[in-house]
Order: C-alpha cells, then sequence, then structure tokens
C-alpha cells in the first residue's frame, strides 16, 4: 500500500497497545480512521471511527496513515487545520490506556481509550518536513513551513 507522504519522517504512530485494540476493532467494524478532536493539550483526544463515519472537513490534515500488521487498509489519522498548527513541530504517537473513551470513538465499550503522546521533532526531522505538502479534507495540498527559534 502506497504511503501517501512517502520516505519523509512520519507525523503519527501507534504503540503495540494501540495495534493490538486497532486489530480487535477492526476485526468487529471494519476499516477504521482517526480523527484529532478539537481542544488544546489535554483537551483533545484521538477519536476513532468506522471509515467514512466521520466527514472530514475541507481543511482537515492528514497527519498520515498507520501501517498495522494483520490490519489491510491504512489508517488514516487527520486532525484541523487550527489543531495541526499547534502540533505541527511534533511527531504525536497513539498510545492507548484504561478509562473512558470519548463520546463516539469506537474505544469506549472496551473500557479503554487512546491518546496522544508526543515529543518535538530533531532538527533533522524539521528539516526534511519543512515546505513539504499536506493532503487536505478537500484534496488539495498545502505547504507548511516550520518557524525556526
Amino acid at each position: 500500500m502506497e504511503r501517501i507522504y512517502g520516505a519523509l519522517p512520519p507525523r503519527i504512530e501507534s504503540t503495540e497497545g494501540t495495534n493490538n485494540l486497532l486489530r480487535k476493532l477492526t476485526g468487529i467494524h471494519g476499516p477504521l480512521m482517526f480523527h484529532q478532536s478539537g481542544g488544546c493539550c489535554d483537551g483533545s483526544a484521538p477519536m476513532c471511527y468506522l471509515a467514512g463515519e466521520f466527514r472530514v472537513g475541507a481543511a482537515d490534515v492528514l497527519l498520515g496513515q498507520l501501517f498495522v500488521d494483520q490490519i489491510e487498509v491504512p489508517i488514516k489519522v487527520w486532525i484541523s487545520l487550527e489543531q495541526f498548527e499547534y502540533w505541527s513541530h511534533t511527531h504525536i504517537t497513539i498510545d492507548v490506556v484504561p478509562g473512558r473513551g470519548g463520546g463516539f470513538s469506537l474505544e469506549t465499550p472496551e473500557g479503554l481509550r487512546f491518546l496522544i503522546r508526543s515529543r518535538l521533532f530533531s532538527d533533522q526531522e524539521t528539516a526534511a518536513l519543512d515546505g513539504q505538502p499536506l493532503m487536505l479534507g478537500s484534496g488539495e495540498r498545502k505547504l507548511v513551513q516550520h518557524e525556526r527559534a
């Protein structure tokens, strides 16, 4: 399966615990997707939906795809443009912990919730990503420049 952003450093990854839950959820529901909900910092959460069930906005940004062993269709991960601008300097890992998932997120009945762990991109990763186009929900591509301190 072709990677949307080729050989660029990934913006999004998942833990093995997350992958195990994604395999289970895919077996129950079929192909999945994520959308990073609004809010800031601790108030935002990755929401897991049946692929296509959540309508991404024209300005939503495709962070990337999760390629999980034993799941045929890559799982697309979307975020609003406003949220992306806040998180653009970070590598995001989707993890899973015990607790109550948000609203309509598919992991909720499992007694688990997805959460975001992040780290700053290295200087090398930032340089590789700088100026690379991102795929928007509209199908357009948008160039992103990272601010340097």
